[in-house]
């Protein structure tokens, strides 16, 4: 893709005539009239640098670009007025001469329309005026320092000062093009000309400018070569689907498909396509923890991937076998030739990766919002931005035009369980089953896969669609309210957690079986009656969970991976190694591993699993607290469970815990240092609709020495 610059002549006469004629008529009348140009004066408003920034006395300079400062155009306009009055000295004004009346057009406009405020300007800057994150820089800088991305020392800072930087040197390249365009052949090329390091900004100025577009020329030979391969025509928006064996892909991710008019004509030839991919530029070597951690608080840069489009693909179907779903982006031709324009300007760019603000996720809203200045979507998930969230948003922005559901490898091979199953249930048991069970579970015995052997097409879909089409989810926040009784004491809980979903949940649209839940708190409100001995205090924090989950696999379906869990929290627990024990706030910390199996009737012509869930963890948990005898206890047991889909609205789970606590050794009678306390649960949800449920759980402890040993509750559950 060339942008095409060249000069614009000047028509001198008064007759009334509209901006885009009046711009190709002014510069040639300056370059013909050398002798006339000698003795003009300069426009006051030339010798004013940044005059769309008063503040701004200068521009920097950087390492590929040149640099526009006042010192400049002042020297300029000295040799022009002591230049004697003929042709030779008139002749080395021209360039300067011609700049400057073009540059002082411009600016007239520029201040008349208020472009330097303009949204789409702002946001090509990385100014985000509507972003309301916590994370976020304050709405007067933009959110990129480096020193490249800007022509005017000031542009962090004045997005009017930048401009102005950007039309003097757009300016003088469009002069200096026709100059040698006039004077002789060009011998070489310029990647660094503003017009080949900002094509998204010239193409935005030349728009609201109306320059001619069959006037602007230049060679670009590295930007061209990168467009010719991309070939952009169309973009899609792909999401993989969530992963809980690898942490970082536990929240899912999307990514931007690159179509070109190859892949458009037959979307199954992926080979044509590539794969826009905002990730973090993470360091290999740190371990998890600092590798999430960093991740959070943005230590790690951002880097933009762009790969042929089979091998990512390959990534989430065969590698990590999740399913994904691909949305059309509902954009102009246009537009995707301005997004990846802009993709050009910023891909080379440093810039923090916070997991949970900017991210995969956020880049696709912002790249949206640069071509529709009239929306808002990345203002709209300012404190959280999720791939779930984004597809949900641009959904209801109606920035969806169509979508294709592709399924993992282990999805077709559950699809081939499922049907094997079905057959050895109708026609008996016989020996060679349960071998043909592995065989078919095997990724390397049974290679089957939705892309084609030599991984560069998509082959066409031989299975119907699953529940989890992330449009179809209930909203990642939760809000609830219950009324329930533990023991003998009434209370209120009111709750809120930010996200994701439980076993219990509406399942539609996530991952099946999928449990992961974070922060999360709950406050509660026992009735007060002095008459009662022990009444509990009256407000009280029941629960604080940073993150808790469990990756579900079951051993007899076809995917692959362990069953685990963990969690870190905040949570009362019932110390019973004391007399009459009452309830605590303990931090605390657990992990469990174990096997879990499905069973039931799975949804005819789908990869689904089947529907219902048991489970066996071996579970080990550290809590500590002031009110915990000692301050501490250590557990290790077992946790076993079973969930059941009733129907479509109606979910139950039941859970028995048996872990048997330490607390060391203690020289009182009445204190015991170790000791079982089982745990029995039922849950019980009920959907109203996607954003509402009704919710019963109640629990038991079996332990003697703990006063309150059961408790009730019914709450009502709103999702928003």
């Amino acid at each position: 893709m060339s942008i095409k610059l060249t000069s614009i002549p000047i028509d001198c006469t008064l007759m009334t005539i509209g901006l885009r004629a009046r711009l190709p008529l002014a510069i040639a009348g300056l370059l013909l009239s050398a002798q006339t140009q000698a003795f003009l004066p300069t426009p006051l408003s030339v010798l004013e640098s940044d005059a769309l920034s008063p503040d701004v006395s200068s521009t920097s300079p950087t390492s590929t670009a040149p640099t526009y400062s006042n010192s400049d155009v002042l020297a300029e306009s000295d040799n022009i007025n002591s230049a004697e009055p003929n042709i030779k000295n008139s002749t080395l004004s021209e360039p300067s001469l011609a700049t400057d009346q073009l540059l002082s057009t411009w600016r007239q406009q520029v201040k008349a329309d208020k472009l330097a405020q303009h949204t789409t300007w702002r946001r090509l800057l990385y100014f985000y005026d509507d972003k309301n994150s916590v994370l976020g820089k304050k709405k007067t800088e933009s959110l990129v320092d480096d020193p490249s991305f800007f022509l005017s020392k000031n542009g962090q800072r004045d997005s009017g000062a930048e401009l102005d930087a950007m039309l003097a040197a757009l300016a003088q390249d469009l002069v200096s093009s026709s100059a040698t365009d006039r004077n002789q052949a060009k011998t070489d090329t310029n990647n660094n000309s503003v017009l080949c390091r900002f094509p998204a900004r010239v193409a935005w100025l030349a728009e609201v400018l109306a320059i001619d577009a069959a006037s602007l020329s230049a060679d670009c030979p590295e930007l061209d070569q990168w467009m010719s391969t991309l070939a952009p025509e169309q973009l899609s928006i792909m999401f993989a689907q969530e992963y809980l064996d690898n942490p970082l892909s536990a929240f899912a991710h999307t990514l931007l498909r690159i179509d070109s008019k190859a892949s458009i004509a037959n979307p199954n030839k992926i080979d044509k396509a590539y794969a826009l991919n905002y990730t973090v530029d993470g360091d290999p070597n740190d371990s998890f923890p600092i590798y999430a951690t960093k991740s959070m608080i943005g230590s790690y840069n951002s880097a933009i991937e762009i790969d042929p489009y089979p091998e990512m693909l390959a990534k989430y179907l065969q590698d990590d076998e999740r399913d994904t779903w691909t949305y059309q982006l509902s954009l102009r031709p246009a537009e995707v030739q301005q997004i990846m324009r802009h993709v050009w300007e910023t891909k080379e760019l440093k810039m923090p990766y916070y997991f949970t603000t900017d991210n995969c996720a956020s880049e696709i809203l912002r790249l949206i919002d640069v071509v529709h200045p009239q929306q808002n979507l990345l203002s709209q998930l300012s404190y959280a931005v999720v791939p779930s969230d984004v597809i949900q948003l641009l959904n209801d922005e109606q920035l969806l035009a169509s979508s294709t559901y592709t399924p993992a490898d282990n999805t077709l091979r559950q699809n081939q369980l499922n049907e094997k199953k079905q057959q050895r249930a109708q026609l008996g048991y016989h020996n060679s089953a349960k071998q043909t069970v592995n065989e078919i579970k095997s990724a390397q015995l049974n290679p089957v896969s939705s892309m084609s052997d030599d991984g560069q097409t998509l082959l066409k879909r031989q299975i119907d669609v699953s529940d989890n089409n992330p449009i179809d989810r209930h909203p990642l926040k939760l809000g609830t309210i219950g009324i329930g009784q533990r023991g003998d004491d009434d209370y209120m809980d009111i709750g809120f957690r930010a996200g994701f979903h439980d076993t219990l949940d509406h399942a539609s649209g996530y991952p099946q079986f999928f449990n992961l839940e974070g922060l999360a708190a709950t406050l509660r409100l026992y009735e007060t009656d002095d008459s009662k001995p022990k009444q509990p205090d009256s407000v009280v924090l029941q629960n604080i969970t940073l993150i808790r989950g469990r990756s579900f696999n079951p051993v007899n379906a076809a995917k692959k991976g362990n069953t685990w869990g963990a969690s870190i929290e905040a949570t009362r627990v019932n110390d019973g190694s004391q007399e009459a024990g009452t309830d605590h706030l303990v931090g605390s910390v657990g992990y469990e591993k174990g096997w879990s199996w499905a069973f039931g009737t799975p949804v005819a012509g789908t990869g689904e699993m089947p529907p219902q869930l048991c489970y066996t963890f071996l579970a080990g948990t550290g809590q500590v607290g002031r009110g915990i005898n000692k301050g501490f206890r250590l557990g290790a047991g077992i946790n076993a469970g079973c969930r059941y889909q009733i129907n479509n609205q109606l979910r139950a789970q039941a859970e028995l815990q048996v872990p048997y606590w330490y607390h060391g050794n203690s020289d009182e009678t009445n204190v015991r240092g170790h000791y079982w306390q089982p745990i029995s649960s039922l849950g019980l949800q009920y959907d109203i609709d996607k954003k509402q449920a009704l919710r019963i759980n109640a629990n038991y402890e079996w332990q003697e020495r703990i006063d309150a040993k059961d408790d009730i509750q019914l709450s009502y559950r709103r999702y928003f």
